[in-house]
């Protein structure tokens, strides 16, 4: 987005640059919100002049027919503070403004009034205005809002409503005193959550379901890319015209060409722009002017190859967005939609897959390429797919916004190479899964994971733990390479979640279904013994030579009949959740005659919430009678369990709670935020900004109930004596430097010291291990306990990322800790206790003392209230935190925390939440 400027070419000096967004309002179209300028007093005058009389009435309870200068000044020159407004801009015109002013008798309560042009009346931007201005007045210390409607403007209180606010209403005098709080609700986020899914489907259709369509860049060539993309669509039975736009051609594939999309007859909904970089401006503006609602940029030349490119791409962008158009790409392979109300080929591929039920995304237009290949193969039914490339427009979380409620997709799957938004993505993805799953691939495992850290937990954080993170929190399933992503994604499209870990085995060969056994349970799931009585069962369906304790080896002259009957058994059987089928060919023939009994069985298991998978385990793949895709079918064994796992697991997370946020007592937010501002204007602080002192690090960490032990800075030996006299414990002598990270690496800590003669010669000790020694934190030593890790890095992409992991010298070299992405619920913070496998030492593992596990997770969740309270915490280290016995508490005993400013950081903040684009 641009800054906006004044007639100065500069903004005031407290103006808000970082709160201008474009949304998606009601209708689809793309509106931009930002703050109000001096500047735009003349745009403000122009939108009183297109508001009708009720709507001039209900906003100022008088007939206006403009306003004046003094009224201008009022409206446009505020503090961005007490006084801040909010205006809607669409196609370059102020269409709404929303604004407030705070109380001079109560400061926590401000008025509110919002101001619309007629014909934009109805779309939702008043809802969105009024998120935005509700926002921005939290952060800013208002508490409630307070509006004075009269009594018929059912428009305003049907806006306040829909927004999700419990109002509190009093008429007097035919004029309603609305008041409600700024602060967030579950009835204020679902309703925007809901505005938002509404507002981006509705501004995706234009997308995926056009009436007519444009090639600007129609080729007779039909090699080219633009050649093979307008044939794509002739062939793919388009329901609608198809246009092709080329300057140099009067016919392309005998059809009539036009050499502007602006000569083109009628409307046109869609155009796929494939021309030069440097000619993509033109079309656009032409596509503006024609009034075209979405393009397809398959252009490369964009922000893919940086410098000019991403320049060209960011002017790109402000020319689609003021136009309130949608745009896929640029830099990509294309849309297609399968539904046969449109049947659209919009890709330059050479495969158009099944019809199915899949929605699929691709951040790589090659791999998109590779990715219908392998649909259509594996005959896995596709109902949309998007090549993103650029995501310069629409994101992988416009298209989940689309996809929640599209009926013709149940399964959604990406193909990831980086992140837009990941809260956003986290937020959505979460909602969706509950009941569509997601399935993702990552690319980017390794490379900008690692980075100079200069605390434990950055230097165990990577890019790929931050979106292993990302993906558990919001119940995507994540696959490892794109043949795990087709086998889970194969199993999702085509069977019933399975409601438990129990797996049956049926197999004709003793080996596979050993290698299956194996599988399964070394991927968490369980191969129960059947009871005697369904063994019974089996058994008069088999040889005598058959097994049938599960695993269920039929041997191998079993036939159709004996898969037939044993299927039917285990589906009727509620010993079991899901079922493997396994065959190995041991003669040429009956093949075809197996693979229908196990088609015929899959229909039954559908309607019976069971889940069923078929190994075919021969070089030339599924049979026909399975290759329509009615039931998964794998190569091995092994494959599929894993697969089943992940699936399992997702099922699981779906009827796990979600968790809350909790309420924490005896925190002083106030207090931690002076320390840290005082520290950072107190230094001269460059980009990588500054570690606390310890004594702003104890206050801090006081300041939100996590206590230090009692501790002061020793600058020489008889300081670090008179310190030690006051505790009534012995004392631990740590050396204050910079370079020591690793202090008992270097010696640089002494603990148990008792005596003036023992602190003495720790002193002399710890500040000789470094050179750049400044002197030794004496603290009480706080004997016996757990030792943990609580720990918080800020990773550029995904923001704050929490860790817990078992504390001390071990921590690096054992590794086993966990990571979230803040902010932690009630739930997050018990799983991450679980997930460290060492932590069941303080469960009291073979006989060792147990820990205060209630009293850690409140610490991780202090710590994530810390976070998101002073958004300068960049890094923070507690290590190692003592866990006391149950009832005692834990204490964290080494502390280190790192801040900057927030500018160019992450600052958590909800105002992602309705920003649409």
């Amino acid at each position: 987005m641009t800054s906006p400027t004044t007639a100065s070419g500069q903004p005031p000096p407290d103006y808000p640059t970082d709160w201008t967004f474009d949304v998606v309002v009601k209708d689809g179209a793309t509106v931009r919100l930002r703050p109000i300028l001096p500047d735009d007093a003349p745009g403000l005058q122009s939108l009183i002049s297109r508001m009708g009389r009720e709507s001039i009435y209900h906003r100022f309870f008088r007939i206006k027919t403009t306003l004046t200068a003094d009224e201008l000044a009022y409206f446009t020159q505020l503090n961005y503070s007490d006084r801040m407004a909010f205006v809607a801009i669409h196609e370059g015109q102020i269409v709404g403004v929303g604004r407030y002013d705070r109380s001079k008798e109560d400061p926590r309560v401000a008025e509110v009034a919002f101001a619309m042009a007629d014909a934009h009346q109805g779309r939702g931007i008043g809802t969105r205005l009024l998120e935005q201005l509700t926002d921005y007045a939290r952060e800013h210390g208002i508490e409630a809002f307070r509006a004075f409607v009269l009594a018929d403007n059912h428009a305003m209180i049907r806006v306040f409503r829909n927004a999700g606010y419990l109002m509190h209403r009093e008429l007097d005098e035919g004029v309603y005193t609305v008041e409600f709080p700024t602060a967030d609700s579950p009835e204020v986020l679902a309703a925007e959550a809901e505005h938002e899914k509404r507002s981006v489907a509705a501004s995706l259709l234009p997308v995926f379901y056009p009436n007519a369509v444009a090639v600007i860049g129609a080729s007779r060539n039909p090699t080219s890319i633009g050649g093979r993309l307008f044939r794509n669509l002739l062939q793919g039975d388009f329901s609608g015209p198809v246009f092709p736009v080329n300057p140099n051609a009067e016919v392309v594939r005998s059809v009539k060409a036009y050499p502007s999309i602006l000569e083109v007859p009628g409307r046109v909904d869609l155009a796929f722009i494939v021309v030069p970089a440097p000619h993509v401006m033109d079309a656009v503006d032409q596509c503006a002017a024609k009034g075209v609602k979405g393009l397809v940029v398959i252009s490369a030349g964009f922000s893919e190859v940086g410098g000019e490119g991403a320049e060209l791409e960011a002017q790109l962008l402000e020319k689609v967005r003021s136009a309130g158009m949608r745009m896929v790409g640029p830099n990509c392979m294309g849309v297609l939609n399968t539904d046969p109300v449109v049947s659209m080929d919009g890709q330059f591929g050479p495969l158009f897959p099944p019809r199915g039920n899949v929605g699929f995304s691709s951040q790589s237009g090659a791999l998109g390429i590779a990715i219908l290949d392998y649909t259509t193969r594996l005959n896995i039914g596709i109902s949309t797919f998007v090549s993103v490339g650029n995501k310069a427009d629409i994101s992988g979380n416009d298209l989940l916004l689309y996809w929640e409620d599209d009926p013709a997709t149940d399964v959604i799957v990406l193909y990831l190479e980086s992140f837009g938004n990941p809260r956003r993505f986290a937020r959505i993805a979460r909602r969706i899964g509950k009941r569509k799953p997601i399935v993702a691939v990552k690319s980017g495992r390794t490379s900008a994971g690692a980075r100079a850290a200069s605390s434990h937990t950055g230097s165990l954080a990577t890019l790929d733990i931050a979106a292993d993170a990302l993906f558990r929190q919001a119940g995507v399933i994540r696959a490892d390479t794109l043949e795990q992503l087709f086998d889970v994604t194969a199993l999702l499209a085509t069977q019933p979640i399975p409601v438990g870990r129990r797996v049956a085995v049926l197999t004709n060969a003793g080996g596979p279904g050993i290698l299956a056994v194996d599988a399964l349970e070394s991927n968490g799931l369980v191969v129960p013994e059947l009871s005697e009585d369904l063994q019974v069962r089996l058994q008069e369906h088999l040889s005598s030579a058959a097994a049938v304790r599960n695993p269920i080896d039929m041997i191998a002259s079993a036939g159709p009949d004996e898969y037939r009957r044993c299927l039917e058994e285990l589906r009727h059987s509620d010993e079991v959740d899901s079922v493997i089928v396994i065959h190995i060919p041991a003669a040429p023939e009956g093949l075809d005659d197996i693979a229908a009994a196990i088609s015929e069985a899959a229909a039954g298991y559908a309607t019976h919430d069971k889940t069923l998978l078929a190994v075919m385990m021969r070089a030339g793949g599924a049979p026909r009678a399975l290759a329509m895709g009615e039931v998964p079918v794998y190569r091995f064994p092994e494959a599929a369990a894993r697969a089943l796992a992940r699936v399992v697991k997702h099922g699981e997370w779906r009827v796990h709670p979600d968790g809350e946020v909790p309420h924490l007592d005896g925190i002083d937010e106030k207090a931690a935020n002076a320390v840290v501002s005082g520290a950072l204007a107190a230094a001269e602080v460059d980009e990588d900004g500054l570690w606390l002192d310890p004594e702003d690090v104890d206050a801090v960490l006081r300041a939100f109930g996590l206590d230090l032990p009692r501790a002061a800075v020793a600058a020489s030996a008889d300081d670090a004596v008179a310190i030690a006299a006051e505790f009534e414990s012995s004392a631990v002598l740590k050396v204050i430097s910079p370079s020591a990270l690793h202090k008992s690496d270097v010696g640089g800590i002494a603990l148990d010291v008792a005596g003036e003669s023992e602190v003495r010669q720790a002193f002399a000790a710890v500040t000789g291990a470094v050179p750049d020694a400044s002197g030794a934190l004496v603290q009480e030593y706080v004997p016996g306990g757990h030792e943990v890790i609580i720990g918080m890095t800020e990773d550029p992409t995904f923001g704050p990322l929490i860790a817990f992991g078992l504390g001390g010298v071990f921590v690096e070299l054992i590794g086993d800790v966990a990571f979230r992405i803040h902010p932690l619920t009630d739930v997050d913070a018990a799983e991450m206790i679980g997930d460290v496998k060492s932590a069941r030492l303080l469960e009291g593992y073979r006989g060792a003392p147990p820990g205060d596990i209630p009293a850690l997770r409140e610490a991780l969740l202090r710590v994530s209230a810390l976070v998101e309270a002073v958004p300068e915490i960049v890094e923070m280290d507690l290590n190692p935190v003592k866990v006391g016995a149950p009832g005692e508490g834990v204490r964290p005993v080494d502390a280190r925390i790192r801040v900057r400013p927030v500018h160019g950081s992450w600052v958590p903040s909800r105002r992602d939440i309705p920003s649409a684009v």
